[in-house]
């Protein structure tokens, strides 16, 4: 299967984003012609303030941003995953970052809504505070094109393994994950984990970013690391953007992935952990260690509780 992902700047100006965003998408079909297309994270709106951003959320079905999608992916007979754009909800204050998937019929066949939000203090003092304005999704989503088994995640959920072993054991062979990774972290942490995942799952792992700048809600100017990157099973960075906007494409193969897990087979390895006990047990110099074996401990010397195994002490 081709894919193509694109690499979007998108700022607080919808009209503008959904041009440009048209005018990459019909570079990707006149160049590439994918079987699959893939939008970044918030491909419709970035920065801007709560209100503005409640104001340019779309109705799912029949908004803007929603209808320029759906209407492409029918009449170029392609699948769409429509990276994120903002979903309203209705009475509420607050919007869903919403994944929406077409196939080439032009028909939504899901979609997935952000579950963890990005609220954090970066290194440089700069302050994300997703959920002011953005409300958490509780459900995965998964579907199949071509004869992939497609998962979806979007931009944070990148750092919380247990959302990719929940994909990894529903057997999916891809994990989408739109993105506006910030620079800071981006250079540090991006390709790392997008690999990461890529080999804990055994799965392609496509990522795609916005690059570049965007004015936030205080008026600050921030930065997005781009670099939309495709990994395969065994962790290889197959294809990846250079430092602007453009369109990045590529072929995944399906026996790439039965290929990387007949060598490894981990899933037939795998082990649950669910209802295990952790024992607590004495390592043997209590009242000088403050580990949570000796801490535990009863007035007889005992630990509190005690499998009947005994294990090393790190």
């Amino acid at each position: 299967m081709k894919i193509s992902l694109i690499q979007m700047n998108s700022q607080s100006d919808r009209d503008l984003n959904l041009h440009s965003a048209m005018i990459l998408m019909h570079q990707a079909i006149e160049r590439d012609r994918p079987d699959l297309m893939v939008l970044p994270e918030h491909f419709d709106w970035s920065g801007g303030t709560a209100a503005e951003k409640l104001a340019a959320a779309d109705d799912m079905p029949g908004g803007k941003a929603y209808r320029m999608l759906q209407e492409f992916a029918a009449r170029e007979q392609i699948w769409i995953h429509g990276g994120s754009l903002l979903e309203r909800i209705g009475g509420s204050p607050k919007i869903y970052n919403t994944t929406v998937v077409f196939d080439p019929k032009g028909r939504e066949v899901g979609r997935y809504r952000k579950i963890h939000l990005f609220d954090i203090e970066a290194p440089d003092g700069k302050i994300y505070r997703e959920s002011e304005t953005v409300a958490p999704g509780g459900k995965l989503f998964i579907y199949e094109a071509h004869g992939f088994r497609i998962g979806c995640a979007i931009c944070y959920d990148l750092r919380f393994p247990l959302l990719f072993d929940a994909l990894s054991s529903a057997g999916v062979d891809v994990v989408i994950l739109p993105a506006a990774f910030t620079l800071q972290t981006g250079k540090d942490h991006w390709e790392v984990l997008c690999r990461a995942r890529s080999i804990e799952l055994q799965a392609y792992f496509v990522a795609c970013g916005q690059w570049g700048s965007y004015i936030a809600a205080n008026g600050e100017r921030r930065f997005t690391y781009g670099n939309s990157l495709v990994c395969d099973p065994w962790g290889q960075v197959i294809a990846r953007a250079v430092d602007q906007v453009g369109v990045l494409s590529t072929h995944i193969d399906r026996t790439r992935v039965a290929v990387v897990r007949q060598l490894i087979p981990t899933a037939s390895h795998k082990t649950s952990f669910e209802g295990l006990a952790r024992a607590s047990l004495d390592c043997g110099i209590a009242d000088s260690c403050g580990c949570s074996s000796c801490t535990g401990r009863r007035h007889d010397g005992a630990p509190d509780s005690c499998s009947g195994e005994t294990m090393s002490h790190p």
